[in-house]
């Protein structure tokens, strides 16, 4: 078995990612896939960390989200993380993965407030930490609190897990000839306006020197490979 290349990562799933082909709601044989997934990456010794988004909850109401208040919205958006963070904790601890969900707005009840030390120790004694509702502010994007809590954690890498194979100059499911990138710089992908994560998560990441790897999440064994330095997707550096 291949070394892990990193000792401690982030991975941002999008709440998509948990519908899977349903578009809405949680797909319980997808979170157990995804959950097996992880579940050998933590048998390898890598500490894992993970932000989830919510919008296969929330993208269901958008509609009718956009006459509401931007802060209440985003609230909605925040609790629609801490549901999918639950179903991704449930399905790791079905795979004998001891898991910690922590939200950024507390509910005592359902999981932990986010303390930063206190998240740090749970990765030191091997347990999968999940983030949940985001930043805990409104405005701020699961990208952008994917960006924030790497950081905090001092996470070597965040792995931004999407549905194509990685990052391109067009969108490649409309362009048929669409260009991937094997490498990209923070820079450019804030020149060409690419859409890989929004503009103020980018910037975080280029701020302190966060290395990005973009790969396809349904093509088995992904995360594993990139853990192992396997080449797959798209590598955002300086």
């Amino acid at each position: 078995m291949p070394e892990p290349v990193f000792k401690r990562i982030l991975l941002k799933l999008s709440g998509e990612a948990l519908a899977a082909g349903q578009g809405f709601g949680v797909d319980s044989d997808r979170v157990q896939e995804i959950a097996g997934e992880l579940q050998e990456v933590h048998a390898l010794g890598v500490q894992t960390a993970i932000v989830v988004g919510g919008g296969n909850f929330f993208r269901g109401v958008a509609e009718q989200a956009k006459e509401m208040d931007r802060v209440s919205a985003d609230h909605m958006g925040m609790l629609a993380t801490v549901i999918n963070a639950l179903a991704l904790q449930d399905a790791l601890e079905k795979h004998a993965v001891m898991t910690r969900v922590m939200s950024a707005l507390e509910m005592n009840q359902v999981c932990e407030p986010f303390i930063r030390r206190r998240a740090i120790r749970h990765l030191e004694k091997e347990r999968v930490v999940i983030f949940a509702g985001g930043t805990g502010n409104p405005y701020f994007s699961t990208d952008t609190a994917a960006s924030l809590r790497a950081m905090e954690i001092k996470a070597d890498v965040i792995l931004k897990a999407t549905k194509v194979d990685g990052i391109y100059d067009a969108d490649p499911v409309v362009v048929k000839d669409a260009k991937m990138f094997d490498n990209i710089s923070y820079l450019d992908i804030l020149k060409k306006g690419l859409k890989v994560m929004d503009s103020t998560a980018i910037s975080l990441c280029k701020d302190n020197n966060l290395p990005i790897v973009v790969f396809n999440l349904n093509r088995r064994g992904n995360i594993r490979r990139v853990v192992t330095g396997e080449k797959v997707g798209s590598l955002v550096s300086a």
